[in-house]
This record gives C-alpha cells, structure tokens and sequence, in this order.
C-alpha cells in the first residue's frame, strides 16, 4: 500500500516538472543564435562618425601629422631656461613672471615721480644713470610726470639665457597706461590724461644664480622695433 502511494507521488511531480519547463520555455522563449547579445557599456560607447573621404573616395593621407604626445622641439627660449635651471634648481618660471611684474610697476610709478632711492635698488648701475638723468632733465624744465596703470595685458618671458653665473632673461610687458606732462605752469605739454594707450615694454632682468639674494636687477630697456 505505502508503494502505491510513493508510485503515484512520483508521477505528479514529474507531471508538475513538465509543467514548469513547458511555462517557462513559452515565457522566455528559445535562442536561435540570431539575436544580439547585451553589452552592458554599450550605453556609454558613442557612435563613431563615418570617416571623411576625399573627392576620388580615398581616405586623407594623416602620416604628415606629428603623432600624439611627441616631444616638441627644444626652442632656444627653452634651452636657456634649462640651463638657468641647471645653475639655479630653485627657479621657477611662474614666479619670476610674478617678480617682473611687480618690478614694473613699481619702477613706472617710482620713474613718473622721481622717486630715486626706490629706483636704486632694482636697477643696474647704467639702467640707474639713464633713469636719474631723465627725471634730473624733467626737474629742471619744471616739468612733473603722471603715469597711471591702469591694467597689464601681458607679460612673457622671450629670451633667455645663461652667460657665466649670471641668469639674464628678457620680459616683454604689455599694458595699458595713462600718461602726462606739464611744465610749470600746468600745461600739458606731452600725453593726454584723457587716452588709455597701450604701451609695449621689453626689459631685460639678471641675476648672479649664485648670490643669496633672491632679486633681479633691470639691466636693460628697449621699445620693440
């Protein structure tokens, strides 16, 4: 009797069995190896554009072009901050640019009012002389100088070099300036307080890299040609 239970326990779960292999074959259906399989980063990958071809259906020719990340060429300007470099391991570009720009605009400043002893200090001896016997001219014409700042559009480093412990580079400062003078009674007799011009400065700084004092001098000034 227990046998015949067990006999018929066995053929309703095989029934049951083959019921739920056929529901889940009619809900997931069959793979055919047609369909395309779920590329779970597909959703981030863009569609590439088709490549661009020339009139007669040829692909442009990319070998003239430099391959990407080759090292650029060693410019003079680059080899002559190397070798300042080499001498000085603390120099540092963005802070020199920084130094030159606060030296400008102090030596503008200083230059319109004829403040000499500041003036000592950041230039050269012949740079100084230049300076000195300019405002010296002014005084005795009676004449005064205003020059106004009033912004700076630029300043970059153009050359550079070492010659003997001496770091010597050369800056050139664009910016937008204000300037007058007038004699003794008033009159302007140079400039306009009224125009904003754009002045262009190139000034050459040196430093012995050698020396425990961190400041350049200006050595020397010239207009661009």
């Amino acid at each position: 009797m227990d046998g015949g239970f067990q006999y018929l326990d066995l053929i309703f779960f095989g029934v049951v069995a083959v019921f739920l292999v056929m529901r889940l074959r009619s809900v997931l259906g069959r793979r055919t190896g047609t369909e395309q399989r779920r590329d779970p980063f597909a959703a981030r990958t863009k569609e590439q554009p088709a490549p661009v071809r020339g009139p007669n259906g040829a692909l442009p020719d990319l070998s003239a072009k430099p391959s990407i990340g080759a090292p650029a060429p060693a410019t003079p300007l680059a080899q002559g901050l190397a070798r300042i470099r080499s001498a000085d391991p603390s120099f540092d570009e963005g802070r020199f640019t920084a130094g030159a720009r606060t030296a400008f605009e102090m030596i503008v400043n200083a230059f319109a009012v004829g403040d000499t002893s500041t003036l000592r200090p950041l230039l050269s001896d012949e740079v100084f002389a230049n300076f000195s016997r300019a405002i010296e001219e002014r005084q005795k014409a009676g004449q005064t100088h205003t020059t106004t700042l009033v912004g700076m559009r630029s300043v970059d480093i153009i050359e550079a070099d070492l010659q003997g412990r001496n770091a010597v580079i050369t800056v050139k400062l664009v910016s937008d300036q204000i300037n007058e003078t007038r004699d003794s009674q008033g009159r302007t007799v140079d400039g306009d307080p009224t125009a904003v011009v754009a002045v262009t400065d190139i000034w050459t700084f040196s430093r012995n890299t050698r020396s425990r004092d961190p400041n350049w001098t200006l050595v020397a000034t010239r207009s661009p040609s």
